[in-house]
């Protein structure tokens, strides 16, 4: 009986030791992380927080908003891709037209926001705006718009956004449009990008904007990837071997993706993570599709769209206040902080630099 007791003694201790160890390894995991957030750059290259600012009438809107310019400070977040969502209508020239309109008055709007916040947050509108912004401690918006629709059929739309400030168009959303075929639709119309989205490539290449094939159809990605002189990019999908839904991608179009020198950002949120229990949907799941990205095609071609305030979001990882804390998952899994650097900025950097580059070659 003594020695029953004895090792139910032993057994708390050990436990106890091993818990204050973890404890002490997680600070130090911590205050590490937080040390590199200082250092490098980073992004997330997909949230749907405008839609709050916009329309805060919204039932979802308020303290609920995942993405604030404190909250960006929190988390360690230097920048994001606000996009500005836009939902499948009619196809004719009137919807056009209205959708048009509501894009200007919805960037507009945000853009009063950031002005009236100026000591905080600032745009880019360029790479060379990053840095920059980041030393005067500001928080960092560039626009995107997440649905090619807004294009309607005219190309004149797209340097009418790029003027606006667009500098990344995810070409479709959950149906097939005028540039192109979705991944969620039912049928397919196009067989991937339409005679006017391979026009609309070209413009966007000419004017130095970033293709996005999150939500297109595998045909419209790899039309894309043949058709554009630029890297493209998924700004916010995730592994399809680990969560199979066609919004997910490939091993092959992962690898079709950086073989062109482009980047797949993962998303968050148990709709394109696992099928488990939400409250077991946690930081350790998301990381597993980064790593999945990395181990397939290295670390130069993977990062981060979170979809915040669009469906992302996990235990543990409910808001852009957490962001850091992917970095210490990401230093307990071994990973090298010149790959965790790559991870949150440098890749995308790299990716908008080229984007830059080949416009400026076109336009010369």
């Amino acid at each position: 009986m003594n020695n029953i007791r004895i090792l139910g003694v032993a057994a708390i201790l050990l436990a106890a030791i091993s818990f204050q160890t973890s404890a002490q390894e997680d600070t130090a995991l911590l205050k590490r992380a937080e040390q590199l957030h200082r250092e490098m750059f980073s992004i997330d290259t997909h949230n749907d927080a405008i839609v709050k600012y916009t329309h805060p009438w919204r039932s979802d809107a308020g303290d609920r908003t995942q993405v604030t310019f404190p909250k960006m400070k929190e988390g360690g977040l230097d920048a994001a891709l606000f996009a500005v969502f836009l939902s499948q209508g009619p196809r004719n020239e009137n919807a056009y037209d209205s959708v048009m309109a509501y894009t200007v008055r919805e960037m507009d709007f945000f853009k009063t926001y950031v002005a009236e916040h100026s000591s905080e947050a600032g745009i880019a509108y360029h790479s060379s705006d990053f840095w920059h912004l980041k030393r005067q401690g500001k928080s960092i918006v560039m626009f995107a718009l997440e649905n090619g629709y807004g294009i309607g059929t005219d190309l004149l739309n797209v340097e009418r956004l790029y003027n606006l400030g667009v500098r990344a168009i995810t070409l479709t959303h959950n149906y097939n449009n005028d540039v192109a075929d979705s991944s969620r639709d039912t049928i397919a119309e196009w067989h991937g990008l339409s005679p006017f989205g391979y026009q609309v490539v070209e413009e966007m290449n000419r004017l130095g904007m970033i293709v996005d094939v999150s939500h297109t159809s595998t045909e419209t990605l790899y039309d894309c990837l043949e058709h554009s002189k630029a890297p493209i990019i998924a700004s916010h999908s995730s592994v399809r071997a680990i969560k199979d839904i066609p919004r997910n991608l490939t091993d092959e179009e992962i690898c079709a993706i950086a073989d062109k020198s482009g980047l797949i950002q993962v998303a968050t949120g148990r709709w394109c993570l696992s099928d488990l229990p939400r409250e077991q949907v946690n930081i350790s799941v998301f990381c597993d599709h980064v790593d999945h990205v990395r181990n397939l095609v290295g670390a130069d071609h993977v990062g981060i769209g979170t979809d915040f305030d669009g469906g992302g979001g996990m235990v543990g990882f409910e808001d852009v206040s957490k962001m850091k804390y992917v970095t210490v998952e990401l230093l307990r899994r071994g990973w090298p902080e010149k790959d965790i650097r790559k991870f949150w900025g440098e890749n995308f950097l790299r990716v908008l630099r080229e984007v830059e580059k080949i416009s400026r070659q076109i336009n010369h």
